[in-house]
């Protein structure tokens, strides 16, 4: 539900900043008495997701906070192969009893390991939604000011179809959260 819920606000702001940069483009483009220059500025949200400290400190947090769950699951695959190995192996003259009980193993394990990966990558898009939100909550005080302190008129965010280098404040924006 949180990650529909981040998903649903994700595109909302995707749209938002495409009606932005679209009446940007307007005003930029609109002839006009007054010579009026505009600064505007552009973030990639990926790149800063990907790249600034506090994202990658979540990322090991993460990591760290699954990695016991990992762990049972990669053993869970091993016993489920290694199964499926003696019964490739053995199968066939194995008593026909023996041979049943374990294709019923196989097939328990199996499905308890499918369920268990499926609940686990849920479980860790949820947790990577929930920190992406706080970073993303954070990046935009850390835009808002420096649009502030730099006087920008306007700064896009992802999706945005071209930004010139010139325009990308991304570097000022992973360095301001490394600096928090």
């Amino acid at each position: 539900m949180a990650a529909m819920s981040f998903t649903m606000i994700r595109t909302a702001t995707a749209s938002i900043v495409l009606r932005t940069l679209v009446a940007g483009a307007l005003i930029a483009l609109a002839p006009s008495a007054f010579a009026v220059e505009y600064k505007l500025g552009f973030v990639n949200t990926e790149r800063l997701f990907r790249e600034a400290t506090p994202a990658k400190r979540a990322q090991a947090k993460i990591e760290k906070e699954f990695a016991t769950r990992d762990g049972e699951i990669q053993k869970l695959a091993k016993q489920v192969r290694d199964l499926q190995a003696v019964l490739d192996k053995d199968g066939p003259t194995m008593a026909e009893s023996e041979r049943r009980n374990k294709e019923r193993d196989l097939a328990n394990q199996s499905r308890d390991l499918q369920r268990m990966q499926r609940e686990f990558r849920e479980d860790l898009n949820l947790r990577r939604n929930e920190e992406l939100a706080g970073i993303q909550e954070r990046a935009n005080k850390v835009i808002q000011q420096i649009a502030e302190a730099e006087k920008f008129d306007l700064i896009l965010q992802d999706p945005v179809v071209y930004a010139s280098q010139r325009i990308d404040i991304t570097d000022k924006v992973i360095k301001a959260l490394a600096d928090k």
